[in-house]
């Protein structure tokens, strides 16, 4: 049964006894009992919503948009100008959030996260929000992204006396917010937000105040919506994507500066650049596969950037061939753009058992070789005797490319050619994404007639660089972090071994 934490004025109650009468599912996404996937993790989701009678509501709606982005815990906190109370759990937002504990969640304020850990360990302790009372007074913060100098911040932090409730990165901020010798709570905000290295947006919450900022870089994404109220001062919210002001009937205004704080109380919002200077470099991971299609992300819909791809794909890469078949989900939008641009049918060769993923359990490895299988089938009658051109995302391990390769294949296929609608991952990612050790990254130990040979297809291609780049040009002069692409980060370099590694665990 999934437990659940709540935290009010008087500290943390436990729920799981009143919500034992439902059978809640413990999401087990980080353990090797779900069927292994040759993806990258996604990293979090956050919501922030400040005036409305049913905030916490509204949370649960965004977040439930935003669950594509984490599914191992997910949490809510609300303010109602003098008590904040929280509540967290392991599992999907609709698991936790059932009527009951909504209205434990009173107030007109309201933050919320969805989690994939890529730092601390998976475990209820390191959900989020995070409610911390200090000396600047109580705050609740929720985080997208990572730190990458948090070994010598905590280290500077725990000498100064600070003890840490978990092991997550996101914690650092509000202990170096309770430490920070400005006088006012925004300064302490700014300075302490200065202090910190990596990719992270943010949303925050006082009892009285909401409050959300980029890091400089604007590694992660940040919109800011407005509901429009007819009786009343208009609701404003925050979100990771857009995508989750269409569920909450907010109009999209625009994305949180990177190194911009935006403070929001009953006297309206108020902004200011907590740090300048320093070059834009947003993740491009968030275009390929991470948004969901619908979101405008960096000033871009990301529908029309992966069109883009798929189309840059066709004109780099094509080869004669009788059906364009996307990898599900994340490879439709690019199969659909490729198909266009090479005047091939498309077609949904494989389809995809949505229902799998977080109930099949996979005892040996034998078993676990059969979890393809389980996700995903072949619809044999449009693969036999055709020449396939396969579209997905990305190749990661190249198992699972391999095991596609294989039963397209077995379904009769003439032909089978992979076509990879970003460049070769060759780098981990110290940003907030769960990319494996360069080890584990096929592209950074094979070449690509090698990895051709691995997932046994006939042919192999992959989009360019200076293609990627290309497609999700939004006009606005946006300059991504590729990292991942060419091993050159925008920050100081940190060995891997020095970021807190995600520990398997329920």
């Amino acid at each position: 049964m999934t437990r659940v934490l709540f935290q009010g004025v008087s500290g943390v109650a436990d729920l799981s006894a009143s919500l034992s009468s439902r059978p809640l599912t413990t999401d087990l996404c980080s353990l090797t009992a779900v069927v292994a996937d040759d993806k990258l993790r996604e990293e979090c989701g956050v919501v922030a919503i400040h005036g409305h009678p049913d905030a916490a509501r509204q949370a649960y709606l965004g977040l439930y948009a935003l669950q594509h982005r984490g599914q191992e815990s997910a949490g809510i906190a609300t303010a109602d100008g003098h008590h904040l109370a929280n509540i967290k759990g392991m599992g999907l937002v609709s698991e936790i959030f059932t009527d009951d504990v909504l209205q434990k969640l009173p107030g007109d304020m309201a933050i919320g996260h969805t989690r994939y850990s890529t730092t601390g360990d998976s475990a209820l302790l390191n959900a989020q929000p995070i409610r911390v009372d200090s000396t600047k007074g109580l705050i609740a913060i929720a985080h997208n992204g990572n730190l990458v100098n948090l070994g010598n911040l905590r280290t500077k932090l725990e000498r100064a006396g600070a003890y840490f409730q978990t092991t997550s990165d996101s914690e650092i901020i509000v202990q170096l917010i309770a430490h920070s010798r400005a006088s006012s709570l925004v300064d302490a905000i700014a300075d302490s937000l200065s202090q910190v290295e990596g990719a992270f947006s943010i949303v925050m919450m006082t009892r009285d105040r909401i409050f959300a900022a980029r890091d400089p870089r604007g590694f992660r994404p940040l919109s800011i919506g407005r509901i429009r109220n007819i009786d009343g001062p208009d609701t404003i919210v925050f979100a990771s994507e857009s995508c989750a002001f269409d569920l909450l009937r907010a109009d999209y205004e625009r994305d949180v500066l990177p190194g911009e704080l935006v403070m929001v109380t009953e006297d309206g919002v108020t902004s200011r650049q907590y740090a300048t200077g320093f070059p834009q470099t947003s993740c491009i991971f968030e275009h390929v596969y991470f948004a969901r299609p619908d979101s405008k992300i960096y000033g871009r819909w990301v529908q029309e950037s992966r069109d883009q791809m798929g189309r840059q794909l066709a004109r780099e890469s094509h080869v004669p061939a009788d059906v364009i078949v996307p990898v599900p989900d994340s490879g439709v939008t690019a199969a659909l753009g490729y198909a266009e641009e090479a005047g091939v049918p498309f077609r949904f060769g494989l389809i995809r058992n949505h229902y799998v993923g977080r109930t099949f359990i996979e005892p040996e490895q034998r078993v676990r070789d059969f979890g393809v299988k389980l996700k995903l089938n072949p619809v044999r009658n449009l693969l036999e005797g055709k020449r396939v051109i396969l579209i997905d995302d990305s190749i990661i391990r190249g198992t699972t490319s391999r095991k596609i390769v294989r039963m397209v294949r077995g379904a009769g296929a003439k032909e089978v050619h992979l076509r990879i609608s970003c460049p070769p991952t060759v780098s981990p990612c110290f940003y907030g994404v769960d990319t494996p050790s360069k080890r584990d990254l096929i592209a950074a130990n094979k070449t690509i007639d090698e990895i051709r040979g691995f997932i046994e297809a006939d042919s192999l291609a992959y989009l360019s660089l200076d293609g990627l780049l290309k497609a999700c040009d939004s006009g606005e002069k946006n300059s991504f972090c590729v990292a991942c692409y060419t091993g050159n980060y925008p920050t100081q370099w940190v060995d891997v071994e020095d970021i807190l590694p995600a520990a398997a665990g329920v």
